[in-house]
């Protein structure tokens, strides 16, 4: 049985059109820019939980538009957006000190910028238009990894009181386009967003295979690796005090992660030298470098800007000699005295390695290769730790 709508001749009233445009040259960025929109207003009216419980670190909302008309030019019609454990990342969020809004806009009033990948994996990279956070797309198996230490990764952060080097996860969701499946991850970024990082090294504490290729050295803003670190003298050098406070952070983060099997990590370093910083101050640096730059308005291509689009990244306060807790959470200054006026950046990265059956025949097989004695960066979490603070340790100063 068939129902019959009998429509009326009303007059057409025009209303104007308040949703947001999300304008990306990549269909897979506009949908997970209308993500991160969607899923705010949704958590907008969840009330805050006064504990987390279980089932918040195994839940999931999911979201698919079929025939998506509006914005067509921008956004595909069919697509969906699944948001893991809502509730803990916004959790995470507060604890890292992150305001909702800042985290919505940073990432949906302008496109995230596609970024030099520093590593093998494969993984795209982007940051959002103000510098302020990192997206990382994940395989499959890292989103099973962070879903099976979520729970004590964020009692860690709890514990510590938000006190760490490791990554701070602020959100993971998978955008399907089609049919296509993409698992985005988002970070706090390790550098400043306004000051430009003009060195850096990925740092696991072995020396076989650990130099930067020829490829890699072409790029314009290159990451070195441990050989490299050892060939140019490379020395952290923040004095006694702040080495003390910094190797606190970085044992108790080893220890947690050597508890629950995890290896592969690196220590990344970014250098911003100050006296070359002023020099450049009235000119322009890479793209990668800097906080800001023209191509972030443009990168949108012939779809335009938004309607509340930025255009140019929104202005930082000019830095003036001291470092700002709330966006240069992982810089530590040089000593006073030290010959070079340097600001360090430092985090430890790629945490999601779970010494399983791969890793193990890795370890065999390079064992073969080079000798059970090389200090290959493929061993036992318990192992890896030790070589890896001994490492660190000894090279910062």
């Amino acid at each position: 049985m068939s129902t019959v709508f009998t429509k009326k001749n009303k007059p057409f009233k025009a209303v104007s059109q308040k949703v947001k445009l999300f304008r990306a040259n990549d269909p897979l960025l506009s949908v997970f820019m209308w993500g991160i929109n969607h899923s705010f207003q949704e958590l907008s009216h969840v009330n805050v939980p006064v504990m987390l419980l279980p089932d918040d670190f195994k839940a999931y909302t999911k979201t698919r538009k079929d025939n998506h008309l509006f914005n067509k030019e921008n956004m595909p019609s069919h697509f969906k957006v699944k948001e893991y454990c809502p509730l803990v990342f916004r959790n995470l969020r507060e604890r890292f000190a992150l305001d909702e809004i800042d985290y919505m806009n940073s990432l949906t009033k302008s496109q995230p910028v596609h970024t030099d990948s520093p590593g093998r994996s494969g993984a795209k990279f982007y940051h959002s238009y103000d510098k302020r956070f990192v997206v990382k797309t994940l395989m499959s198996e890292e989103v099973e990894q962070l879903h099976h230490i979520l729970r004590e990764y964020h009692e860690y952060i709890v514990v510590r009181d938000a006190d760490t080097l490791l990554p701070h996860y602020l959100g993971m969701y998978r955008v399907t386009v089609n049919d296509t499946e993409t698992y985005l991850l988002v970070m706090r970024n390790v550098f400043s967003p306004r000051l430009p990082v003009h060195r850096k090294y990925d740092l696991k504490g072995s020396t076989v295979d650990r130099q930067a290729s020829d490829k890699e050295k072409a790029k314009s803003f290159p990451t070195f690796k441990d050989n490299d670190f050892i060939r140019d003298e490379g020395v952290v050098d923040i004095g006694n005090d702040s080495k003390e406070k910094l190797m606190e952070r970085i044992i108790s983060d080893a220890e947690f992660l050597s508890k629950h099997n995890l290896m592969d990590y690196s220590l990344l370093i970014g250098i911003h030298d100050l006296d070359r910083g002023e020099v450049e101050e009235s000119g322009e640096t890479p793209e990668e470098e800097n906080g800001c730059d023209d191509d972030d308005a443009n990168s949108v291509g012939s779809a335009g800007s938004a309607p509340d689009s930025p255009g140019n990244c929104a202005p930082l306060n000019p830095f003036t000699g001291e470092l700002d807790p709330t966006i240069e959470i992982f810089g530590i200054q040089s000593r006073e005295d030290s010959e070079k006026k340097l600001i360090y950046f430092m985090a430890i990265i790629d945490i999601l390695t779970h010494y399983g059956m791969k890793k193990r025949t890795a370890q065999a097989a390079k064992s073969v290769k080079h000798g059970p004695g090389a200090e290959i960066s493929t061993v036992k979490p318990e192992q890896y730790k030790v070589r890896f603070l001994e490492f660190v340790s000894k090279n910062i100063q």
